[in-house]
């Protein structure tokens, strides 16, 4: 089953600084029917106004990965790290038994993000930091692996049976993604447009995959894509 979900129908807030789409339910965006897929909790797209951002609040239990798209953001946390995130970086935060961060955009312009929230399978964890630069060329045509449970391949490691790959696709490239079966499949478009298992797709829209053995991705038009591979989740 192939489940299409449209970028016009995400919960959407405008904070004025801070304007977001959310793809679960987050903050004051309820919906029963978009709580979680799998262990997949929140895909918030943001987009930062300069010289705006998050103050320091905590987290604990849960995996964040955060995605630039445009811009810089910086980042503060309770362990000591202090970086900037650029588009082309894949940045993760264990939360685990709780850690406190702060977000900001520093830059002239608005920061636009994806921010992932993916349910660890395990509590209580020690917080922990990691941040990769993965280059355009080995996502573009590709799908290549940013986040996973074992940091294959020079991925990023989360404390989950998940994993994200990052692609970028335009013209006659055609990728391909086979599913184990009983595991979930998520299609975001990040950027651009694209088919999907014949449905076209433009930023913002998104597929969500049960019981299906293949995710296949054409005809993109400058097209950047995030795909997950789930696991099963109550």
């Amino acid at each position: 089953m192939i489940t299409k979900r449209a970028a016009g129908d995400r919960g959407h807030a405008d904070h004025g600084w801070l304007k977001t789409a959310h793809s679960f339910s987050f903050a004051d965006y309820q919906d029963p029917k978009h709580v979680h897929f799998g262990p997949l909790r929140v895909i918030n797209d943001d987009w930062i106004a300069a010289g705006s951002g998050f103050g320091k609040h905590g987290h604990r239990d849960m995996e964040i990965i955060t995605y630039v798209l445009e811009g810089a953001l910086a980042h503060e946390d309770s362990m000591g790290n202090r970086a900037t995130i650029v588009p082309g970086e894949v940045q993760r935060m264990s939360a685990g038994s709780g850690v406190l961060h702060s977000e900001f955009n520093h830059a002239a312009g608005p920061t636009r993000l994806l921010q992932i929230w993916i349910m660890p399978d395990r509590a209580s964890v020690t917080p922990s930091y990691e941040q990769k630069m993965f280059d355009a060329a080995d996502k573009r045509g590709k799908l290549k692996l940013v986040v996973s449970p074992d940091g294959h391949d020079g991925s990023v490691k989360i404390y989950q049976d998940a994993r994200i790959y990052a692609s970028l696709i335009d013209g006659q490239e055609t990728l391909s993604l086979a599913l184990e079966t009983g595991r979930l499949g998520y299609v975001h478009v990040a950027e651009g447009r694209c088919t999907i298992n014949n449905h076209a797709l433009e930023r913002g829209d998104a597929l969500r995959f049960k019981d299906e053995p293949l995710i296949t991705i054409e005809h993109g038009e400058k097209a950047e894509i995030l795909v997950f591979d789930l696991p099963p989740f109550a």
